[in-house]
């Protein structure tokens, strides 16, 4: 395998060269030191220091041998094989030892919303950095109290009054007839605590009036910029203050019946708004409707209103519904009008996604449905009959199963944020393979990095949670996710730049189409196997049930950057382009990336008062900062590559290029974003009604309009260039560098903790995008 350098890099020597990251992965380093690196009482860590930590912790976890270790180290040294962001953050520390913390360990989540405590713990997961996925299905929420009181917040108190070794950790409360008296404490379960104890308050039977009259008390809750010692980052409390208030609103519009699911969604939403104001980056969330909620659907619709002067602005009463992704749920195969109109909405919206449930729970029930043959069978069933005739042939072919069992089993489609993961109650840590750094030709090595993964992933199944619901589903269904980024790369690598012409051709099925598709499925079937292989050798030596599905991909979008990898299964966005990441205004990653002569500009919200974005990084009126880095692939080099086209890939190629991936390696759901064209919706909607007619594997997909007009949205987090320019901008950056080593130069300005705590809960280039905003 050649990795062909940059021309700007060869000739700029060694002053371009990083010491832990590949030279193709020029975003490394910010987003390294960015989202990864902790502090500690010594500085930021290393590279070096993350992976003692975060191994020590694995080790620990997984009670590891010699040769284990050994593997996972020189895995993560190379960047073949890493564990889940999530880990890489928090891993090894004192806190995630604790087991109220175990979920902070964890990319995703899934919770179905039966009572006000699944409210509550998605909001506690979430404040530890997890993906929340809910179902908010009629049958379901069904099963929630009614709203029988009138909720009236009389007061708020400031924050942070009281000094810190005065404060309380935990939520009290007190009740004096109809007057409830809040004190929240200054914890995560604090903040919990006193928003569930609303929603509780909304439905208790003892106040006989309907009217509850609540006094919140904020001021043990430390103020901003306090350092939050265990979690890590600091704490930002501003948007906690409204919270009661808007939950309130919320629940007054219920009074005398049961909640709705878009209520439902709107009131998760709301706490996950005040979470995203504090420490967490970006908060990601899932939430799934039922196939004929009209309401719902529709939930996102004119999210953007006009005033009587042309202004657009966001619907206040609506605007938190921004914090997650929607999809529908249909547990029978939708017809082709129901796909194209799901199609044609997500073209012009980017809403309308829709899932097939029967494939995820088939899928999810591995263990029983060992082969093609049952599968189909039993998606029949499920599809024809019903989810409860479909219960009674799993328990006659398979049972005895207990009630409570098979519903879980008949529960199981369930997704994390992006869409990678099935479950139901579940919790799922992904590790992921950079094979961009991984020789095709080494299938050793290959294998090597595969094992590592599933390694790192099967650890984490030691952990025993402390709430039941989770703990439960594990033990009926532990599951695991391995993951790997740069496919495309690797692909390149290992056919050259005869498939790339291929995939320009829309990866027709001629002979050389269909000696590519089988050398592509003997990679992607072989790494399958090596995971099961690993991941089931470890539970039987530990005593642990055997996850049913190990493999699944995920978005990959900031973990792709530590070594320039093209994200998950996708093609890169171009051979070159500008990588645009977003930082805090004077954040100290940010100014060692000028030092290191990177550009800065305000980020797409910094406007003047006539709407015009601003153009000064230090205008009093710039509140975020986008880094600018122009990056070049690890194979624009190859003779001919330059010729392809990548912008011009047609939807159909990169729906061919996800099924073969769903087909031959991905267990779970394969995540994907799928970028068409307005003359592509009649196509594409062919293409997704097929698969689930035909029982393809197809369960769900985003679909994201492509503008050929690369300025539709000025600032975007990728623009392609041509190579002059990638030469000229790189020159300029090696120019205006003042310091080559790039950890040096963060020291200068790296003073205090970190604004922000960790990755996000969904690593994707879709949740990366500015919304839409209509055009006047």
């Amino acid at each position: 395998m050649t990795l062909t350098p940059s021309r700007a890099e060869v000739a700029a020597g060694e002053s371009a060269c990083f010491s832990d990251f590949p030279a193709t992965a020029p975003a490394a380093n910010p987003v390294f030191y960015r989202t990864y690196s902790r502090r500690t009482p010594g500085g930021r860590e290393s590279w070096a220091q993350v992976g003692d930590r975060n191994l020590g912790g694995l080790r620990k976890l997984g009670d590891l041998n010699d040769s284990e270790v050994a593997l996972l180290a020189r895995m993560q040294t190379e960047k073949k094989a890493l564990p889940s962001g999530r880990w890489l953050w928090i891993g090894g520390t004192p806190w995630i030892e604790e087991q109220q913390n175990f979920s902070g360990a964890y990319n995703c989540t899934s919770t179905n919303l039966v009572d006000w405590d699944a409210f509550g713990l998605m909001m506690d997961l979430a404040m530890m950095g997890c993906g929340t996925g809910a179902i908010i299905e009629p049958h379901l929420i069904e099963r929630l109290p009614e709203v029988r009181n009138t909720l009236s917040v009389l007061s708020v108190t400031d924050i942070g009054i009281t000094p810190a070794g005065q404060r309380q950790d935990v939520c009290t409360h007190e009740i004096d007839g109809n007057k409830v008296s809040i004190k929240v404490g200054d914890t995560r379960r604090g903040w919990v605590d006193s928003y569930q104890l609303l929603l509780e308050l909304s439905s208790d039977p003892r106040f006989e009036s309907g009217e509850v009259e609540i006094e919140v008390d904020l001021s043990d809750v430390r103020p901003v910029g306090e350092t939050l010692k265990g979690f890590g980052g600091m704490a930002n409390p501003v948007k906690l203050k409204d919270l009661y208030h808007r939950i309130a609103r919320l629940l007054n519009k219920a009074v005398g019946r049961r909640l709705t699911s878009v209520e439902c969604c709107l009131l998760i939403d709301e706490a996950a708004v005040t979470i995203v104001a504090g420490n967490i980056r970006r908060s990601a969330g899932m939430r799934q409707f039922a196939a004929d909620d009209s309401a719902a659907a529709s939930s996102k619709d004119n999210l953007w209103q006009q005033d009587d002067q042309g202004n657009w602005r966001i619907d206040p009463e609506r605007d938190a519904l921004r914090m997650a992704n929607h999809t529908r749920v249909y547990h029978t195969r939708p017809s082709k009008e129901v796909v194209l109109a799901a199609v044609t909405k997500q073209f012009h919206s980017g809403e309308g996604a829709i899932q097939f449930a029967p494939e995820a729970i088939a899928r999810s029930n591995a263990d029983l449905l060992s082969t093609p043959e049952l599968r189909t069978e039993f998606i029949e069933i499920y599809c024809d009959q019903g989810r409860e005739e479909a219960g009674k042939w799993l328990q006659l072919n398979h049972g005895p199963i207990s009630d409570a069992e098979l519903d879980h089993r008949l529960s199981r489609y369930g997704l994390n944020p992006c869409g990678e993961i099935l479950g139901a109650d579940f919790h799922c840590n992904l590790a992921e393979i950079h094979l961009n750094q991984i020789d095709p030709s080494d299938e050793e090595g290959q294998a090597d990095a595969f094992r590592a993964g599933a390694l790192s992933v099967a650890c984490l199944l030691n952990h025993r949670f402390e709430v039941e619901r989770y703990r439960q589903s594990r033990a009926w269904d532990p599951i695991v996710g391995v993951s790997f980024t740069g496919l495309f790369d690797f692909f390149v690598h290992a056919f050259g730049t005869e498939w790339l012409r291929w995939w320009e051709a829309g990866r027709p099925e001629t002979e050389e189409g269909k000696a590519f598709k089988a050398q592509e499925a003997a990679y992607l079937s072989r790494w399958k196997q090596v995971v099961n292989d690993t991941v089931w050798d470890y539970c039987d030596r530990h005593g642990l049930r055997r996850p049913n599905r190990c493999t699944t991909v995920q978005p990959a979008g900031t973990k792709s950057l530590l070594t320039g990898a093209a994200p998950g299964w996708h093609p890169p966005k171009a051979q070159r382009f500008i990588r645009r990441i977003t930082f805090r205004k004077n954040d100290p990653v940010a100014m060692a990336c000028m030092d290191y002569g990177y550009t800065i500009v305000p980020s797409q919200s910094d406007k003047d008062d006539q709407g015009r974005l601003l153009d000064d990084p230090f205008d009093p009126r710039c509140t975020e900062w986008l880094v600018e880095i122009p990056t070049e692939v690890s194979w624009a080099n190859l003779p001919g590559a330059d010729a392809v086209d990548i912008n011009g890939f047609s939807a159909m190629a990169q729906f061919d290029f996800y099924m073969q991936v769903q087909r031959h390696y991905t267990a779970h759901n394969t995540s994907a974003t799928i970028e068409f064209r307005e003359h592509e919706i009649e196509p594409l909607a062919d293409a997704l009604h097929q698969a689930m007619e035909q029982g393809e594997g197809y369960i769900s997909a985003a679909l994201l309009a492509r503008f050929d007009a690369n300025a539709t949205f000025p600032r975007l987090p990728f623009e392609p260039i041509d190579a002059d320019t990638y030469e000229q901008m790189q020159t300029e950056v090696i120019q205006r560098r003042v310091s080559s080593d790039f950890f040096e130069a963060l020291q200068r300005y790296d003073q205090g903790e970190l604004n922000e705590a960790g990755p996000a809960g969904c690593d994707s280039d879709k949740c990366l995008l500015p919304l839409a905003q209509p055009k006047g």
